[in-house]
């Protein structure tokens, strides 16, 4: 697939777009503990958005990988993922906030450091959904690509290293959708170093989606939600 549009997220920076439906988003990291924590919304309705409960619930599992979809809160299939070198991606641990971040890795402002402030996934949500008519209480738990958390028997969640320089994974867009991303840590990273792991973003045309397709046959749940899209967008075919 040739690349439409390719773009490099350094450590720390934030980037929201409008992306069409039957588009291949591919996140490539370039170092090791790379974390890039994204939101996803239904692009002409952002009340219909990525819904973690139900992804998780419907495909019985608390991490997603290849073969995986995410959902929304109206029962579709808002994006799958389908390919992952990485194998493992976090949707339960949130992520990190000014406080936090201050706590772990020391006191910054952009006062004092200009562009080289350590930035937080809360502030750089909150930017990004401004800019796009949105506001703070639209963040809701993201999936943090490349972070693997173990959540053992008795509830504790733990932060897992993988290696992640080189991997990527890529994301198919089943709906138009508004994308948000942060490359910022992983809340439960233990490490008092800031990653530095630079996040390479490219977007190309997919492959029409078949009755065959690894993510629609992943699981009967994972079916009922792309019929559910593809009922919804062949009503709007046509319409002016």
């Amino acid at each position: 697939m040739t690349a439409l549009f390719t773009m490099t997220m350094q450590p720390g920076s934030k980037w929201s777009a409008h992306v069409g439906r039957g588009k291949s988003i591919t996140l490539k990291a370039t170092g090791d503990r790379a974390n890039v924590s994204a939101l996803f919304f239904h692009a002409h309705d952002p009340a219909e958005r990525y819904n973690m409960p139900d992804t998780l619930k419907a495909q019985h599992t608390a991490f997603l990988t290849r073969g995986n979809i995410l959902m929304t809160d109206q029962g579709k299939a808002l994006a799958s993922i389908t390919e992952d070198s990485v194998g493992w991606h976090d949707p339960l641990s949130g992520y990190t906030t000014r406080e936090g971040t201050d706590d772990k890795y020391g006191k910054t402002t952009y006062q004092d450091q200009r562009n080289d402030w350590l930035r937080s996934g809360e502030e750089n949500f909150k930017v990004e959904l401004f800019r796009n008519n949105l506001s703070p209480r639209d963040i809701g738990v993201p999936v943090n690509f490349f972070s693997k958390v173990v959540c053992e028997l008795d509830g504790t969640m733990n932060y897992s290293l993988q290696e992640t320089a080189e991997r990527s994974v890529t994301i198919r867009t089943e709906m138009d959708m508004l994308l948000v991303l942060s490359n910022t840590p992983h809340p439960l990273d233990p490490s008092r170093q800031y990653p530095d792991a630079s996040i390479v973003v490219s977007v190309a045309d997919a492959e029409p989606v078949s009755e065959m397709d690894p993510c629609v046959l992943h699981c009967a749940e994972n079916r009922r939600a792309f019929e559910n899209t593809w009922n919804a967008y062949a009503l709007l075919k046509g319409a002016n």
